[in-house]
């Protein structure tokens, strides 16, 4: 690593941690009822909201109407979307007149956006309209998120509260999420990424003039628009010199902005935040990284807070840093060594600027931006991004890799990553009481069998989903056509792509055809489950601790915000995602980098 790769990246985490106990004091005094400044303002919204929709906020609900009335709005705008776009091409503005989408793809990417998880298998320029974009994508952008922040609030209030059978009101922690976070958080984002040149116009797409006309291949057609093809059965091409070019624009800026503030991560266009429209220089670059962790990271402060010991909250945001931190050198240090197979890449790194693996990566922001953002976006469960992962070194793109299938607690998406570090601070206690013979107990509540149950299917389902349609894939001849780079490299990228669903991440690896039947089909109940599936059991978790008394600490409770639990949890994580999936990676990126080094 240089000088210059290390500042960036401490720059980068100072700034983090800095914004993370004001903005977490502010979300927890939100979410407790508190006067916060914006309740003055906006408070008439939120109750004209409330009435409007029948809903009483002072109504509290079980941990079952608390699911249920989860779900339910989440089947609705499931439905919603789906239905928006495959009726779009009927719809306004839809400047570049693009056809309904198709059954199996609107499955998929409805799926993908309710849960959070925002994988594409689209380009978002040549396939959905502004409307589709704005009242679709982006609005789900915003409520995805607030559900996995009502679930975390939900299973706050189940380790706070005694002799409980009420978690609060779903629809109170939905509004409150959305209107008093993120919606002001993502004007302000959306102002400064406009003042960096992110496009934010209704416009149609634009043509322009080429400073140099590009010679290329025209594929040959029929009068009727039909592929000729040559003796072999072949499209036939003729040569074709371009003049013009036909630039993308639209509403970018508003849901970039979100996509990174609720760990979303869905372009606007195909290439994500690569795309000079959608990160225009160095500065939207790190506005951008930021936002994937302000929120997940002021949680955890937000967390202390509202269990009455902030040593808690910091406890866990030092667990989460220290992760990401120690996967962050290894990444740089993949990319900027290079690959010693091709002449001339294996020099010394300037600046982290020159030299080392540049391929798939934009001049403007080099290998630490790139690497930083790769970790950053899968460490939280966001899911965009600034480079190509498919173009990285073996061990650059073990990276990302391996930091989702951490489970999405390093960070994680907002509310889910935090109340994922939450059950494995369960599970951490639980090992620890096994030690000392003693019922563990975490934040004052015994830790039985239920809770560790319910545990138990947190840290499985996911393995059980990622392994499970991985090993479909490779395994029938449907799911091996998509590949298209032989040996280890196709194993990653078909794990990559099942991880990142699996784990409602939504990153690309590239390089693997998902946008067939078989893909769009297998993700989506992929996505569907791991998102459902895992905030079901973390709701009955949140409803069995809210019915527990409070324990008083004894000589055998292992105390919670010290150094030694946080080396505890961080070797329960580690440990549990090394197991589960150390055989595969070895498979993939482990043997392609000794295959690379001539091993």
């Amino acid at each position: 690593m240089t000088t210059n790769a290390i500042l960036q990246v401490l720059v980068f985490f100072v700034v983090m941690l800095a914004l993370a106990k004001p903005l977490g004091w502010y979300m927890a005094r939100v979410y407790e009822g508190k006067p916060f400044g914006l309740d003055r303002l906006l408070g008439p919204v939120e109750r004209a909201l409330y009435r409007l929709c029948g809903v009483r906020p002072a109504d509290e609900m079980d941990w079952k109407r608390y699911g249920v009335a989860m779900l339910l709005f989440n089947a609705a705008g499931l439905f919603f979307l789906y239905g928006l776009q495959r009726l779009q091409g009927l719809l306004p503005l839809n400047q570049a007149n693009l056809g309904g989408v198709a059954p199996d793809l609107a499955f998929n990417t409805a799926v993908s956006f309710v849960t959070n998880t925002n994988w594409q298998a689209y380009g978002g320029e040549t396939t959905l309209s502004y409307l589709t974009q704005m009242l679709g994508l982006t609005v789900q952008n915003f409520v995805s998120a607030a559900t996995g922040m009502a679930i975390l609030v939900a299973l706050i209030r189940g380790l706070t509260r005694r002799c409980s059978t009420t978690l609060g009101n779903f629809w109170n922690d939905l509004v409150r999420s959305t209107l008093y976070i993120l919606l002001p958080l993502a004007l302000l984002l959306s102002l400064l990424l406009v003042s960096q040149g992110v496009v934010q116009t209704f416009n149609s797409y634009e043509a322009v003039t080429l400073l140099q006309p590009a010679g290329h291949d025209k594929p040959m057609t029929d009068a009727n628009g039909h592929p000729v093809l040559d003796e072999q059965g072949k499209p036939k091409t003729e040569s074709a010199t371009a003049i013009e070019q036909v630039l993308a624009v639209g509403p970018a800026a508003s849901q970039i902005a979100i996509k990174e503030l609720g760990t979303n991560g869905g372009g606007f266009f195909n290439v994500n935040s690569a795309h000079p429209f959608e990160n225009a220089t160095p500065f939207s670059n790190f506005l951008e990284v930021l936002a994937i962790v302000l929120i997940p990271a002021a949680l955890c402060y937000t967390f202390g807070v509202m269990v009455g010991d902030t040593r808690q909250g910091w406890v866990i945001l030092a667990a989460m840093t220290i992760l990401l931190l120690g996967f962050v050198p290894l990444g740089l240090w993949a990319e900027q060594s290079g690959n010693p197979l091709l002449i001339g890449v294996n020099q010394q790194v300037e600046a982290g600027l020159t030299g080392g693996n540049m391929e798939g990566k934009e001049l403007r922001f080099g290998i630490t931006q790139s690497v930083l953002w790769s970790a950053v976006t899968t460490a939280a469960s966001n899911g965009s991004v600034n480079s190509m992962h498919d173009s990285y070194t073996p061990l650059g793109g073990l990276v990302p890799l391996f930091l989702m299938q951490f489970g999405e607690v390093v960070f994680g998406g907002v509310g889910s990553g935090l109340y994922g570090m939450i059950v494995f601070a369960i599970i951490a206690v639980f090992v620890a009481g096994l030690m000392v013979g003693r019922t563990p107990e975490y934040l004052g509540k015994k830790i039985e069998p239920y809770e560790m149950k319910m545990a138990a299917l947190l840290i499985l389902i996911m393995p059980i989903i990622v392994l499970g349609f991985t090993a479909l894939a490779i395994s029938t001849e449907t799911g091996r056509s998509s590949i298209l780079n032989p040996g280890p490299h196709g194993f990653s990228e078909v794990l990559y792509a099942y991880t990142s669903q699996g784990n409602n991440n939504g990153s690309a690896f590239a390089g693997l055809n998902v946008n067939t039947p078989f893909y769009n089909l297998t993700g989506g109940i992929a996505m569907l489950i791991s998102r459902f599936w895992l905030a079901i059991p973390t709701l009955a978790l949140a409803g069995a601790l809210a019915r527990k008394t409070l324990v008083p600490a004894g000589p055998g409770t292992l105390p919670t915000h010290t150094p030694l639990f946080v080396i505890l949890l961080i070797g329960v994580v580690v440990m549990v995602g090394a197991l589960t999936f150390l055989p595969a990676l070895a498979l993939g990126p482990v043997v392609e980098e000794l295959m690379m080094r001539g091993r």
